[in-house]
């Protein structure tokens, strides 16, 4: 059994699946065994081909329609025998000591199910979403509003990101992303996979709040472990469209899935902690929310 797996899911990002794989193999840690699982959800860009030619001690899955974050990464997970498991993102670079640091640091302490560390933009600064609290009515109304953004270290307006802790200090946190997550075996055993339910967006903060729920630590690691381009898949960002630029109907597709995401989540989670109307109130925000989404990418 490997120390480590490492999943790489890809759509359609060739290119960039290509810098994150040499990033990793360059970032092989002397210490760990380990594992390079890629899965592609049916990418129509070559992405197979180049790693099966270039990569061939990378264990390729490749599936015949696209499964979703989800429905993909639970396929490479059936595959992997690590005794920790890493989600990683085919639209990242890691450090050179990305996987020794975080595997030292979660072997560290055995009530720690899952991490997530400090993440950085290619465009610059942090990605705010390695570091989150869960999106409360509360917490989701004022980062849609813009008060978080206008007070990101209050505690009173930036429950969703979080920022008033202090980012250069391990601590808990509500929930990572999928974009770089490392996860126990026997963590994923306890609480089941991916829900397949979500087929892009919020996944990610399911997991985590089912890993939670059954008693373990997630935790925030502070060191710069990786670089993101962001959005590579999805085109809904603008970090990464000199890179990638997906099609309308790909933009478009993210964005219904994006919404039906926080609607799974809120019903999931929610929907029996608050009184009906306030439910009723986020669900129809969610649905404009998500209809001036569509309106904007339906027009670029």
């Amino acid at each position: 059994m490997p120390d480590l797996s490492i999943i790489i899911l890809n759509y359609n990002t060739k290119t960039l699946l290509e810098k994150c794989l040499r990033s990793v193999l360059k970032a092989k840690p002397a210490e760990f065994s380990w594992e390079i699982i890629v899965v592609d959800n049916a990418s129509s860009d070559g992405s197979p081909i180049m790693v099966a030619k270039q990569f061939p001690q990378v264990i390729l899955m490749t599936s015949q329609r696209n499964l979703g974050f989800s429905g993909g990464n639970n396929l490479g997970l059936r595959r992997a025998k690590g005794k920790f498991v890493l989600f990683l993102n085919s639209d990242t670079e890691v450090t050179k000591d990305a996987f020794s640091q975080i595997l030292c640091f979660v072997e560290g302490d055995k009530q720690i199910g899952a991490a997530t560390p400090k993440t950085m933009l290619v465009s610059g600064g942090m990605d705010p979403d390695c570091h989150r609290g869960f999106p409360t009515p509360w917490a989701s109304f004022c980062y849609f509003s813009g008060l978080e953004k206008l007070f990101p270290t209050s505690r009173l307006f930036g429950q969703y990101h979080q920022h008033y802790l202090d980012l250069n200090q391990p601590h808990q946190i509500d929930a990572g992303f999928g974009t770089f997550m490392i996860v126990r075996r026997n963590v994923l055993e306890q609480v089941g996979g991916w829900d397949e339910s979500y087929f892009f967006y919020g996944e990610d903060l399911d997991l985590f709040y089912r890993i939670k729920n059954a008693g373990w630590k997630v935790m925030f690691y502070p060191k710069v472990l990786l670089y993101h381009h962001k959005g590579a898949s999805s085109g809904l960002r603008g970090e990464s469209k000199s890179v990638a630029r997906p099609s309308r109907q790909v933009r478009l597709k993210a964005a219904r899935e994006s919404v039906k995401a926080m609607k799974i989540f809120y019903r999931k989670f929610y929907r029996d902690k608050y009184p009906g109307w306030l439910t009723w109130l986020i669900l129809s925000g969610i649905s404009v929310k998500g209809a001036l989404r569509l309106v904007y990418h339906y027009s670029k």
